[in-house]
């Protein structure tokens, strides 16, 4: 469960702060912008590696063994 959290903390971070920047580019109201997309996309990120990532471990294990 932690390493859910975690990698969905990071990963919506690091993709929002991306995601952000090429849309929008880098001027004085980026970090308000970014908080805005963050505080969607962080929820959805931890919801998904929730919901996906049991079966995606079972289908990874199931190919490389």
């Amino acid at each position: 469960f932690l390493f859910i959290l975690v990698m969905g903390f990071s990963m919506s971070l690091l993709m929002t702060l991306i995601i952000t920047y090429i849309n929008t580019g880098l001027d004085n109201q980026y970090i308000n912008r970014f908080f805005k997309a963050w505080t969607v996309s962080l929820p959805i990120a931890i919801i998904a590696a929730l919901l996906l990532g049991p079966p995606i471990k079972k289908f990874v294990d199931k190919i490389t063994t």
